[in-house]
């Protein structure tokens, strides 16, 4: 857990960190670096502290790909015990 992935700012989120791993679940928080937040296909909206600044927080089931900001995709392709495997990707 803590593990950050980078992502291209056009994607609207900062550094997207890993804060927990539960059943076939990922949590993850990121700081918003755009204007807005939009989020289709995990539970997840804005109103937490990521870094000590404003950001939103997911939770992605193992095989479940979301949406954000309608710029990018990110599906939990597998959970293991203590790591998952992300793809992220352009949205579309």
């Amino acid at each position: 857990m803590g593990d950050v992935v980078t992502v291209p700012e056009t994607y609207g989120l900062g550094p997207i960190e890993v804060t927990a791993i539960t059943g076939r679940s990922v949590e993850m928080v990121a700081p918003l670096t755009g204007s807005g937040y939009s989020v289709a296909g995990c539970s997840g909206g804005g109103g937490v502290s990521s870094k000590g600044s404003g950001g939103v927080g997911l939770r992605c089931d193992e095989g479940t790909a979301a949406t954000i900001n309608d710029a990018m995709s990110l599906e939990v392709v597998e959970v293991l015990a203590a790591a998952a495997v992300l793809r992220i990707e352009p949205a579309g």
